[in-house]
């Protein structure tokens, strides 16, 4: 039986995750932590001998990625379909700032809607989106090898949710990713999908910042 590792893999630390600042799908870089932090995680990544590198095309992705690149050789494969979810008016705001201006959209995201409104990007699209994306990746190499995919948090979450078949619901328990932490999946032809890991990396013992 040949199986599959798939690590998805978000991001480091930029300016706007530590103003607590919505960042969706707005270019933000790394920021110097975030730097140290993707190289810190990609040397614990590449003793799994990864054979592909995937990420979304957003600047705090793929400069994370860059990381295990440069200690495998591997070349970076960027796809837009794993960017974050777009959180359309929210998008630069603090969530202190959405709760005061738009409450009601606040009051549904809070809630896990899948409808939030303010152009904020549906969870079923999201996970669609993602989802397609992470099983073409890893339909893009042989069976059997280790697969990474550079992300976000959200998107991470609601990808590898949509492969394992989860329900909204379920996702809701699991706490959100660390920067730089992952989660590692397998598949195989009888088992299908399973969750391997969640939650993954070199910081466990720091506060879990805003998945957004």
């Amino acid at each position: 039986m040949t199986t599959t590792r798939l690590v998805v893999w978000r991001h480091g630390n930029t300016d706007w995750n530590a103003a607590g600042r919505v960042q969706g799908q707005t270019d933000v870089p790394l920021n110097a932590l975030g730097e140290q932090q993707a190289v810190d995680a990609a040397e614990l990544l590449v003793r799994l001998r990864p054979g592909a590198l995937f990420s979304s095309d957003l600047r705090r992705a793929a400069d994370t990625a860059a990381a295990l690149a440069a200690l495998t050789g591997l070349s970076v494969r960027r796809d837009e379909r794993l960017r974050e979810r777009h959180f359309g008016a929210w998008q630069g705001l603090t969530m202190a700032e959405v709760a005061e201006t738009r409450p009601e959209e606040h009051a549904a995201w809070k809630a896990g809607a899948d409808v939030v409104g303010g152009g904020v990007e549906t969870l079923d699209d999201l996970a669609k989106r993602v989802g397609d994306a992470l099983q073409a990746a890893v339909d893009a190499v042989p069976a059997g090898g280790t697969v990474v995919v550079a992300t976000h948090g959200g998107a991470a979450r609601h990808g590898a949710g949509h492969l394992l078949g989860w329900p909204r619901e379920q996702l809701r328990t699991l706490r959100a990713l660390q920067n730089c932490h992952w989660t590692e999946l397998s598949y195989d032809d009888v088992r299908g999908w399973q969750l391997a890991a969640y939650n993954v990396g070199p910081f466990a013992d720091r506060p879990v910042p805003s998945s957004l």
